[in-house]
């Protein structure tokens, strides 16, 4: 048996000794806790904010109230202010938040005082409200345009489940053709049909019955997809083929596309008797630089 007195040790029986480095290894001291490992162990106080919180925001400064920042309590800005999180500030003193300030004054004057912004910041300061998560400047917002307006036309094109796949078949077309050609620009055929039965107008009375009472194998004779890049369509909505288009166009304009397109005629393949295609088919040109 080992007995320790002080620093001194005095070993027993061989069978029960222990080496010099067993015993250093079996007897060190603890190490001294860093700093790093204080600050773990120590909860953090509550911050403390002032009645007046003077802000910066990506750079941009601002003032108001603690109360406003606490308006509505399910929101970022009231987590953030309450007291339970670190708000780091800056040289000045002013508390810092890492975002982009440019719409940060129309979510204050919302918080004050329900104020909306105009309509051409309607969709920017959308954005920033989902950020900082406020509820009711949302609502707010999607009951005013153009926001109200998208709803509308998004009700359209859920109509269509593949609309966004197509849109990306657009880009993706276009822009291996432009690579391929080393060109400025690329072109590419796109119908774009509301209809589901082929039709040519003074076949209209045919039409008709034929669309509701058809068999399966004449069916099958009415399936065809035209020789196009891109097809969209069917749809049974008011929402006509100009519509679509419109849709289409803006929506790669959003993306920084650059698109025209024109009408270059129809699809005149023969199906069955007197019935054509007469799908309308688009040109769209896409320029890159």
């Amino acid at each position: 048996m080992v007995v320790v007195t002080g620093q001194s040790k005095v070993s027993a029986t061989p069978d029960d000794a222990m080496s010099s480095s067993d015993a250093e290894d079996d007897f060190q001291e603890p190490a001294t806790p860093t700093a790093t490992q204080a600050g773990q162990a120590l909860p953090l106080l509550p911050q403390q904010f002032p009645e007046v919180v003077p802000l910066n925001v990506g750079g941009m400064l601002f003032t108001t109230r603690l109360s406003t920042l606490r308006r509505y309590e399910d929101t970022m800005l009231a987590a953030m202010f309450s007291g339970r999180h670190y708000i780091p500030t800056d040289a000045e003193g002013r508390y810092f938040i890492d975002r982009d300030g440019t719409y940060f004054g129309d979510i204050l004057n919302f918080l004050r005082s329900g104020d909306l912004p105009p309509r051409e910041r309607v969709r920017s300061v959308y954005k920033e409200a989902q950020y900082y998560s406020i509820g009711p400047l949302l609502d707010n917002l999607e009951d005013i345009q153009p926001l109200k307006g998208e709803k509308v036309r998004q009700a359209f094109l859920g109509l269509m489940p593949y609309y966004k796949d197509h849109l990306e078949r657009i880009i993706e077309i276009a822009k291996l053709r432009a690579m391929q050609r080393k060109a400025r620009f690329a072109k590419l055929k796109v119908c774009v049909f509301k209809e589901e039965m082929p039709i040519t107008p003074y076949e209209c009375p045919h039409f008709n019955s034929l669309r509701f009472e058809r068999s399966e194998s004449e069916t099958k004779l009415f399936e065809h997809h035209c020789e196009v890049d891109v097809s969209f369509g069917p749809w049974e909505a008011v929402a006509d083929v100009y519509d679509l288009l419109h849709c289409i166009v803006t929506d790669l304009s959003a993306r920084g596309i650059a698109v025209d397109h024109q009408c270059i005629g129809v699809c005149d393949k023969h199906l069955i008797n007197h019935y054509y295609c007469k799908r309308p088919i688009y040109e769209f040109k896409i320029t890159w630089w």
